[in-house]
């Protein structure tokens, strides 16, 4: 499970990574439509306890810290990796860019995110 997985499971539960791994089997009928729930994310990870410590609106350490996920050198940059950076170095720029776009990320696997990240 990639770091991007471990981010998305910690906001939408476990549920969500059943689902995804029962999907190949029902490709091979015909696809039926089914019903997306929406978390709203600002909501559910302001009610972590430790949020209002944290600046994870900004930041992708304390974004990450906050969830209980690593937020190591290594972990960002397999997480910029597995988003499409393959040449991240930490720089505050990329850090900036790699929080935007797991926000991102989260609100195309169903999640509402602020306006802001979806520039």
């Amino acid at each position: 499970m990639g770091i991007f997985s471990s981010i998305k499971n910690a906001i939408f539960g476990k549920k969500e990574e059943a689902a995804a791994t029962e999907a190949p089997a029902a490709e091979t009928a015909a696809p039926a439509p089914t019903a997306v729930s929406t978390v709203d994310v600002a909501a559910k990870l302001d009610a972590i306890p430790g949020a209002d410590s944290l600046n994870w609106r900004t930041s992708i350490v304390d974004l990450m810290k906050l969830l209980g996920i690593d937020s190591s050198f290594a972990n960002r940059k397999e997480l910029a990796g597995e988003l499409g950076d393959t040449d991240y170095s930490g720089t505050a720029e990329e850090n900036l860019w790699l929080h935007k776009k797991t926000m991102q990320e989260i609100a195309k696997n169903g999640g509402t995110v602020p306006a802001e990240f979806l520039d």
